[in-house]
């Protein structure tokens, strides 16, 4: 496995009705752009579920997107590559009818569709999926960026940063449309740990902006909260983003399989957050989706 870019646990949390501005702030909090240089392959894998818009919480947000390509532009990497593999449809036609393709070609970086080769073939400690092809750009990524809407899943419980790489990584071609064909959703929170035990995320951007409640992946509520979480550890920012749907890594089973195998940072005190307190950003999402403010962690 390769290490990844940033060996830390820190995180954000910021507040702007502008996803994109919301975007920026958390990365700049981070403080970790400086490490970007001109031997960086820097991949970044959105939610692309498939055509629905983004209002939606389906899929992220174009203009958004476009932000985080012109971050990592600044620091003139060797490449950007948005990539990714939808769950439903071709991906290239996702990409088109919500305007990715469009924020893509202005801002001169690559695409490429995980859901097609050439491939490779990584191991998978997994009872039923024991291995899966993966794109070859697997081997020629150095900062790895996962950025989804943050969703109550139907199956998995939560759908965030890690989930998205697990899901949006294996090929369709291999495992079908929806992806269930040859045994992801049987065992599908063993697969997502078995997933992020293979593939780092350098960097997780998590929006609730729109956030999608009731159920996911797409027939769920959107609702509008402003708040963005960020973070260098995958396992830490799905924690941090799974207080504001109510949940502990415990009620997360692959979250909390990610904890138990040192993938990652759980323990909500270990790591560390900047910008808006947590309390803070859970009663900011409950009341903007709920009516109250709730949070776990107040005292």
């Amino acid at each position: 496995m390769r290490q990844r870019k940033w060996n830390n646990s820190n995180a954000a949390i910021t507040h702007n009705n502008d996803e994109a501005i919301a975007i920026k702030e958390a990365i700049n909090l981070l403080q970790i752009t400086a490490a970007i240089n001109s031997n960086d392959v820097v991949v970044i894998t959105p939610n692309w579920v498939n055509k629905r818009q983004p209002d939606s919480a389906v899929v992220v947000g174009p203009e958004s997107l476009r932000q985080i390509i012109r971050l990592f532009k600044e620091r003139n990497p060797k490449r950007i590559v948005v990539a990714t593999g939808t769950a439903d449809g071709e991906t290239k036609d996702v990409m088109d009818s919500v305007g990715f393709g469009k924020v893509i070609s202005e801002e001169g970086v690559e695409f490429i569709d995980l859901n097609h080769g050439p491939f490779l073939r990584i191991s998978l400690n997994h009872p039923i999926v024991t291995a899966t092809n993966l794109n070859k750009l697997f081997q020629e990524v150095t900062v790895l960026v996962s950025f989804t809407q943050l969703k109550h899943h139907e199956e998995a419980t939560m759908s965030a940063a890690i989930k998205n790489i697990a899901l949006g990584w294996p090929p369709a071609d291999e495992h079908g449309q929806p992806k269930k064909n040859l045994g992801i959703h049987t065992e599908l929170h063993g697969f997502i740990s078995a997933m992020a035990e293979q593939v780092p995320i350098d960097l997780s951007i998590i929006s609730a902006s729109p956030a999608m409640i009731g159920t996911g992946p797409s027939k769920g509520i959107a609702r509008h909260t402003g708040l963005v979480i960020a973070g260098c550890d995958p396992v830490a920012t799905d924690t941090v983003a799974a207080r504001l749907l109510g949940f502990k890594p415990q009620a997360i089973r692959y979250l909390f399989d990610c904890s138990n195998k040192k993938i990652g940072e759980s323990v909500i005190e270990n790591i560390n957050i900047a910008g808006i307190p947590l309390i803070e950003a859970e009663n900011i999402f409950s009341r903007a989706v709920y009516g109250d403010g709730l949070a776990i962690d107040k005292k």
